[in-house]
């Protein structure tokens, strides 16, 4: 029944600034009112919803103002300078600062490898990339290279 997740939303304080964000991280504009803008995130499969609202100021918490979105592996190795060429900064997380991103979430038995950087608003945003399905081993968080180096 379930195929997958086809939107996520997000407040947002000023709806035109954030547009501008998620054009440069590259989505499509799909739909816009006044206080409502959808952004494909995959055409016609999933998009994301930005709501301009006063809602912004609830504290951060991932339950409400987070997304991930996902990459494929190739492109999570390259996600620092992809970021840094559109002007974004990296924001640290897990105690892992800029220089120790993206890293590799023991999520067991499972391996992803994630960035984490904030909107205009400071909605949590991440491009994750699962990089190891029902892998057994049992591993503590480590950078991406650091992983890499364990696979050579």
């Amino acid at each position: 029944m379930i195929k997958g997740l086809y939107e996520a939303h997000l407040p947002v304080s000023n709806l035109k600034n954030s547009i501008l964000f998620y054009r440069n991280l590259g989505l499509e504009l799909a739909y816009k009112q006044d206080n409502l803008a959808f952004f494909w995130i995959v055409k016609d499969e999933s998009w994301l919803g930005l709501w301009e609202s006063e809602k912004v100021e609830l504290a951060y918490h991932p339950s409400i103002r987070h997304i991930a979105f996902r990459v494929e592996k190739e492109d999570i190795i390259s996600s620092k300078k992809w970021l840094n060429e559109r002007g974004i900064a990296i924001r640290t997380s897990f105690g892992f600062n800029e220089d120790r991103q993206p890293l590799v979430l023991p999520n067991h038995p499972h391996a992803h490898a994630a960035i984490y950087f904030d909107d205009p608003d400071g909605n949590s945003i991440e491009l994750i990339a699962p990089i190891r399905i029902d892998f057994q081993e049992d591993f503590k968080m480590m950078t991406l290279e650091d992983w890499l180096k364990r696979e050579e």
